[in-house]
């Protein structure tokens, strides 16, 4: 079977986007678009649910969720251009909404290629369950990051953080630089060249699999309790 990959039309179609980034111009490529640009990502995603599992079974791949669409939300934007200019998924966990959990993430776009994950933007609520998991176990967390394999490909875990220790923790914790983080990030560059090469897919399942322990350990707290949540909701009436 070939590993899914993008294709140079790929590219010259996200170039061309940035270039002509209105309604006209993409309806009259629409075309285009779904052939080398959003085909190729599902293909992705599909061979990403056959191998996904081995290196991160709580996460899902699902062409329907994990793609995003290419229409930018301009509301509350000063930018009203109507499209992205890159492709993207993400691979949330099975048992938590899209963005209230850790995943991994990929996108393709004019420059580059972006490989990652992480917990974006975590609630108040969800934020504390997880600063309560840190600092019970803070070295395990540090183990993770200070990986060779881990800090070779990302570098050190980002993410906005707060000035100081968050209320109900000690400003001495052993963990206080982790708990002060409000985002837990980590991802990698690569030259968008990358996305159209025979060695793109092999590198994403290995990138993958050094961020997974990461997502794991992210979702940790979060995933426990949405099960627990879901155990104790009564059941729908019985079918006929």
């Amino acid at each position: 079977m070939p590993t899914p990959r993008f294709t140079s039309e790929t590219l010259t179609f996200l170039r061309a986007l940035a270039r002509h980034n209105d309604r006209d111009w993409f309806r009259e490529h629409r075309e285009e678009y779904e052939s080398h640009v959003k085909g190729p990502m599902i293909e992705l995603i599909e061979r990403l649910a056959i191998d996904l599992p081995g290196i991160a079974p709580d996460l899902a791949a699902n062409p329907k969720t994990s793609m995003y669409r290419i229409h930018r939300d301009t509301r509350f934007s000063a930018n009203k251009a109507p499209y992205k200019t890159h492709v993207a998924a993400i691979f949330p966990h099975r048992a938590l909404p899209r963005h209230e959990g850790a995943g991994l993430y990929v996108h393709v776009a004019t420059d580059q290629v972006f490989i990652g994950g992480g917990l974006y933007r975590p609630q108040p609520r969800q934020l504390h369950r997880l600063r309560e998991h840190i600092a019970a176990n803070g070295e395990r967390l540090r183990g993770l990051v200070a990986a060779p394999a881990f800090r070779r490909n990302f570098g050190e875990l980002s993410g906005e953080r707060l000035k100081r220790v968050p209320r109900g923790f000690p400003a001495d914790h052993p963990a206080a630089d982790l708990l002060r983080l409000k985002q837990f990030l980590a991802g990698c560059e690569r030259p968008a060249a990358v996305a159209i090469g025979p060695r793109f897919y092999p590198s994403l399942l290995r990138l993958f699999s050094h961020l997974a322990p990461l997502i794991d350990f992210l979702n940790a707290p979060l995933a426990s309790r949405a099960l627990r949540l879901e155990e104790t909701l009564p059941a729908g009436p019985p079918s006929n």
